[in-house]
This record gives C-alpha cells, sequence and structure tokens, in this order.
C-alpha cells in the first residue's frame, strides 16, 4: 500500500485530504501512465456517486486526463460496478469511479479499474502514485493533442440490460429496497421494475449530504423494522455505490454476506456452477460460517479483508463466488468485481424459486455472537506502532485462550481511515462484549502511551 492509494483507491476528506489540484494531479498521472508512442488517444470511463463533492472532484479529475492526451466518456452517477463493467464493454483503456462508498458524504475517492475491468495492478497504481508525488509540473499536451470529451449518459442501459440478464426470470414478490441516496438511486428502479415484483423504495432521493446518512447497508434498523411491519418477503439494501448488498427477511433480521454467500454457494453447487469446490470469503467472516461448510463439503478460503483480496485468490484458485460479510459479493460469472444489485439479483432468484421464505433459507447458517468496536489514532504512523505491540501481541493470545475454539479475535488496522478494528467472536453475547471491552481498553491504553 503506498502512501495515497489505500486498499481501495485514493480516500479522503474532500477539500482537507483530497481536493481538486490532486485530482488534477492524479488524471495526468493517470493518463500519462496510460498514452504511448502510437499517438493515439486512451479514452477513460468516469462515473461518480451523489456526494456534493463528486462533480468538483470530477471536473479537475477530467481537466487532468485531457491535458495530458485522454479522452474521457462521462457516465454520470452510476453504481462503481458500472464503471467497471462498462470499461469492458466499450472497450475503454482504463475506468475512474469518484466515490467513498459506505462512507460519510464529506469523504470521498479515486478508484480506478483496468481495461479489463479489473482494479489496477500494483505496479500500475505504483507508477501513477509516482508520478503524482514527484516535483514539478507534469508535461501537458497542446493542439491537437489535447483530449476530448464525451457523453456516455447512454451506456448505462447496457449494464442494467446486462444484469438483468443473469436470471431468468423472477416469480412475484414483495421487497423493500433501500437506496441509501446514493448511485442506486439512479440504477435501481430501472433495473427492478423489469421483473414481476412489487418493489418499493426507501432513501433514492439524494441531495449531496444524505448518502449513506442513517441509511442503507451500514444503517440497518429502519429497513428492518419497516420489512416486518410492512409484511415484505425481503429488504434489500445497498451502500452508497451500490457495490454491497445486504439482505433483510421476512422478520426483520439481517442477513449479512456470510449468509449470503452460504445460500448462493448451495444454489451454485447444485447447478454446477461453483467452481474450486467452494467459495472465497474473509478473515472477518463468521465461525459459523466455516462450520457450515465443512458440514456441506465446501472449501471455504479466507484472504485479507478488501475485494481486490477476494478476487486474487478467487483467481488463484479457479473459484467463481467471493465476498466479504459487510455484503461486497462478487459472481466472477458475470461480473468482474462485486455488484450489489447482481447480489440482490441472484439472491431474489433463489428466493423465488425456493418455496421457502428467507428466514427458513437463512436458518442452516449459525451466527456466532460478533463485536466490532473501532478505536481512533490521531495518525497511521500510531496505528502501525500499536499493530505491531508486542504487549498487544500477548493481549490477543490471552483472549484467543479464553474464547477457546468457539471463538476468535482480529484486531487489524483499517485500510482507508486511522482506526483499529478489534473484533470479537465468541459463544455469548455476554463473553464477546467482555474480551473486546478489555481489548479495545488495551488498545486505547497503547494509543495514550504514544502520545506520552
Amino acid at each position: 500500500m503506498g502512501k495515497l492509494f489505500g486498499t481501495d483507491g485514493i480516500r479522503g476528506v474532500a477539500n482537507e485530504t483530497l481536493d481538486a489540484k490532486l485530482a488534477y494531479r492524479v488524471g495526468q498521472a493517470a493518463a500519462i501512465s496510460l498514452c504511448d508512442d502510437s499517438g493515439t488517444k486512451p479514452t477513460v470511463v468516469i462515473g461518480k456517486d451523489t456526494r456534493i463533492s463528486s462533480d468538483m472532484l470530477e471536473g479537475a479529475l477530467v481537466a487532468g486526463l485531457t491535458a495530458c492526451g485522454c479522452n474521457a466518456i462521462l457516465l454520470g452517477v452510476v453504481p462503481t460496478p458500472a464503471v467497471a463493467y462498462l470499461t469492458l464493454y466499450l472497450h475503454a483503456d482504463a475506468g475512474v469511479v469518484i466515490s467513498a462508498s459506505h462512507n460519510p458524504y464529506e469523504h470521498n475517492g479515486i478508484k480506478m479499474f483496468s481495461s479489463e475491468g479489473f482494479k489496477l495492478s500494483d505496479a500500475l497504481e505504483a507508477r501513477i502514485e509516482e508520478l503524482i508525488l514527484q516535483d514539478g509540473e507534469l508535461p501537458v499536451k497542446t493542439h491537437g493533442g489535447i483530449g476530448q470529451v464525451m457523453s456516455g449518459s447512454f451506456a448505462a442501459e447496457y449494464y442494467l440490460d446486462h444484469l438483468a440478464s443473469t436470471v431468468d426470470g423472477l416469480e412475484p414478490l414483495r421487497v423493500l429496497i433501500d437506496c441509501a441516496n446514493g448511485a442506486a438511486s439512479t440504477t435501481a428502479r430501472y433495473l427492478f421494475s423489469r421483473f414481476p415484483l412489487e418493489a418499493e423504495y426507501l432513501n433514492d432521493k439524494p441531495n449531496g449530504v444524505n448518502i449513506n446518512n442513517g441509511c442503507g447497508s451500514t444503517h440497518l434498523e429502519a429497513l428492518c423494522d419497516a420489512v416486518k411491519a410492512g409484511g415484505y418477503d425481503l429488504g434489500i439494501a445497498f451502500d452508497g455505490d451500490a457495490d454491497r448488498c445486504l439482505t433483510v427477511d421476512e422478520q426483520g433480521h439481517v442477513i449479512d454476506g456470510d449468509k449470503m454467500m452460504a445460500i448462493c454457494a448451495e444454489a451454485m453447487e447444485k447447478k454446477g456452477r461453483l467452481h474450486g469446490g467452494g467459495f472465497v470469503a474473509t478473515v472477518m467472516s463468521n465461525i459459523g460460517l466455516h462450520k457450515y461448510c465443512a458440514e456441506h463439503g465446501l472449501r471455504l478460503l479466507c484472504a485479507p479483508v478488501g475485494d481486490r483480496n477476494v478476487l486474487e485468490l478467487m483467481q488463484k484458485e479457479g473459484m467463481r463466488l467471493g465476498g466479504e460479510q459487510s455484503g461486497h459479493i462478487i459472481f466472477l460469472d458475470y461480473m468482474p468485481t462485486g455488484d450489489g444489485q447482481l447480489a440482490a439479483l441472484q439472491f431474489l432468484d433463489i428466493l423465488s424459486h425456493s418455496d421457502k421464505k428467507a428466514s427458513e433459507l437463512s436458518a442452516s447458517v449459525r451466527q456466532y455472537p460478533q463485536l466490532l468496536q473501532n478505536v481512533r489514532v490521531t495518525s497511521n504512523e500510531q496505528k502501525t506502532a500499536i499493530m505491531q505491540s508486542d504487549s498487544l501481541r500477548k493481549a490477543i493470545q490471552k483472549a484467543e485462550a479464553e474464547l477457546g475454539e468457539n471463538g476468535r479475535v482480529l484486531i487489524r488496522p483499517s485500510g482507508t481511515e486511522p482506526l483499529i478494528r478489534v473484533m470479537v467472536e465468541a459463544s455469548t453475547e455476554q463473553q464477546a462484549q467482555a474480551v473486546t471491552q478489555a481489548l479495545v481498553q488495551h488498545v486505547e491504553n497503547l494509543q495514550k502511551s504514544s502520545e506520552k
């Protein structure tokens, strides 16, 4: 991980750590990295979410790209996976999405895709970062070498056509869909109206500052209550850039990414589509998922947190399904990255042809109590020092011995924020709370000691 590129592109608070000057420089560096000696102008597809800062950053990014000889196709507000798919579909040289995903509206980010729709290689990211950080002005084109800007507002339809083609048809169901006031607000109605669903929508009126605000896949309480009270068959929640999806059963209980993957894996196995003998999850996945896979003879491989890590392990092992507990699920037969709307369709397809309720589908995957608490630190340097502490290592060993085989501890640094994440699983909620509190206190004490 470089100085600028984290686990999910460049992230920061708009006009604090991520401003128009940096976005312009990113555009320049990307263009220089893409240009070759053929004289052909590379084409970059650009999408964004609904944050108030996205227009500003898009304008600066496009200025940098075109100044250094790239053409730009502007998709407007679309989900992140739409950018990945349309980069490939339109035969573009790269794709860029301006979004900070599930983070609050004041944050934003710049994430890039290769011409195949995958995340950029580490080598190309390093080359772009090197150009951004080097001293002096970067060379620009003049005369006819300057790039052009084209509208790509037509292209979202191709993406929606592709998503719809991944299912043969759905049975009538009543669904409630939370768009998080994000990118799905522009696509969800057009997608799900193609099927015989009785669909209603929440939080699909973005105003630039309400994205992820008490809604979407990171704030499921209101959706859970509304699904149960309204007698819906299923609730669906996306995050701000719609690359994640979580669902809610008819009783108002959350079906997280672990359970969704287990249900999808079983269905794919029956159809002979689950290659590699199983699927990929992450180190955050619940012990219940591990036990479910062992009981059903499925291989469960765990990658470090981050969709890039999941995808790399999927490709290495020849697997077609992978994802994260947070709802970022990759169906590699259909999409080169995680796609919330695709995951929703695949789950609806299984539910509508199962003769079961959503709660019955998910009941086979036991979920052990899992607590996650974030400890904010003052800097990335402090984060690194705490994680390397011998004292923390010993505290983790003590907690793991206490939990035994029906529990575990995972303490990891955030890849995008100055946070240390403390996760504990245990047989009971009370034990999970006690161990979590002790470990959080230990991290906080280490933080205070490092500040003296």
